[in-house]
């Protein structure tokens, strides 16, 4: 699968360390790696604005639709339209739906249909892949 923004894996390395970006970032986001539960930088932050893909700053959740899934990763009942594609993943014996990001390509996390109302969707996301900007 193609994306609009397409770069080496050096390319998106120098670009998650000029971002500062945690050291697992490159492997979650484009070797699709997860890291472990209630690790992630931002499973309980709780500011007000946005998260964005780490790789290409694309506003994928607005702050609002975050909440406490308490499965150790930060997760969201709704994504911002457009910005998220879904892949089906079928790793580790499952099958599952992977979000990536619909600019990049980069690994954010899966979505499951476990979570609060309106929407029932719990978009549960690596912090290594997200930018929080408020």
């Amino acid at each position: 699968m193609t994306f609009p923004i397409e770069k080496t894996d050096a390319e998106w390395r120098e670009i998650l360390a000029t971002k500062g970006a945690e050291p697992a970032a490159f492997e979650v986001t484009r070797h699709a790696y997860t890291e472990r539960p209630f690790t992630g930088k931002y499973e309980q932050v709780w500011a007000d604005g946005g998260y964005h893909c780490i790789c290409c700053g694309n506003h994928l959740f607005d702050a609002g639709t975050k909440f406490d899934a308490g499965c150790g990763w930060p997760s969201f009942w709704k994504a911002v339209p457009n910005a998220i594609t879904e892949l089906v993943d079928r790793s580790h014996g499952m099958v599952r739906t992977e979000t990536v990001c619909s600019q990049c390509g980069a690994h954010l996390g899966h979505v499951f249909e476990d979570g609060p109302a309106p929407t029932g969707l719990r978009y549960c996301m690596n912090s290594a892949s997200l930018e929080h900007r408020e």
